[in-house]
């Protein structure tokens, strides 16, 4: 899949080289880096070149971080500790959801049906993607959740949108995580399907990054829900 890339001040583009686009991944960065940090692992995707997804890969804001002697950097909301109920910043979450549904809001304004768009990060960019995907009002594709855990998680039944109550949901996490812990993780995924919500779990022999096979299961994930391909998943 060719693309072409398009930066401005709030985010990083990839748009398909094959024709307009019909699909769109909006990415979530981790804390401290930017949009820019997963654009070089869209090619090792190998998605056919007939596919037309855009990839939009947001900058969070910069702020001041408690857990980092409140030094100021992107950061999707704060971190006043690193357990999962140190990382439940409820108006920090509210005020990037905001921000997120924004990138939605432009992307159905471009003509992209919301059962098109997939949110996808990693670490707190994860996090992020499942505390905004799970509200949406309506139906997204999927949502992909890398090295992350599911903030406000004791409000997820009464906050979880009807309209996102079936949607697809890929968690991935390394086993020796020490950054957000694998048990974190398996917390996060247990609640959503004790809350009857739609988790494929893959875990991997990795600390707190990405592997080849879990590059491997995230195109295989895309491809499948975008329709990009008629092969049987593995």
């Amino acid at each position: 899949m060719h693309t072409v890339m398009t930066e401005s001040e709030d985010a990083v583009v990839l748009a398909p080289a094959a024709g307009p686009a019909d699909a769109t991944v909006i990415w979530m960065h981790g804390l401290g880096a930017d949009g820019y940090d997963f654009v070089p692992m869209i090619p090792e995707l190998n998605l056919p070149e007939s596919a037309r997804v855009r990839f939009v890969f947001p900058h969070a804001p910069v702020r001041p971080v408690t857990v980092n002697a409140g030094y100021a950097m992107r950061a999707w909301y704060d971190i006043r500790e690193l357990t999962p109920e140190g990382r439940d910043d409820e108006a920090g979450l509210e005020e990037t959801r905001a921000r997120i549904e924004g990138y939605i809001a432009r992307e159905r304004s471009a003509g992209i049906a919301s059962r098109r768009i997939v949110l996808a990060g990693f670490s707190q960019g994860g996090a992020t993607a499942l505390h905004v995907g799970l509200r949406h009002a309506e139906r997204l594709c999927g949502i992909i959740a890398l090295s992350c855990y599911l903030p406000l998680r004791s409000r997820l039944t009464q906050d979880v949108n009807l309209a996102n109550c079936t949607t697809p949901v890929l968690m991935c996490h390394g086993r020796e995580d020490v950054v957000v812990l694998h048990a974190f993780g398996e917390q996060s995924r247990d609640v959503m399907l004790a809350a009857g919500l739609l988790v494929e779990w893959r875990q991997y022999s990795i600390g707190h990054s990405l592997c080849e096979p879990e590059v491997f299961d995230i195109s295989a994930w895309l491809q499948y829900h975008l329709g990009l391909t008629t092969a049987a998943r593995a």
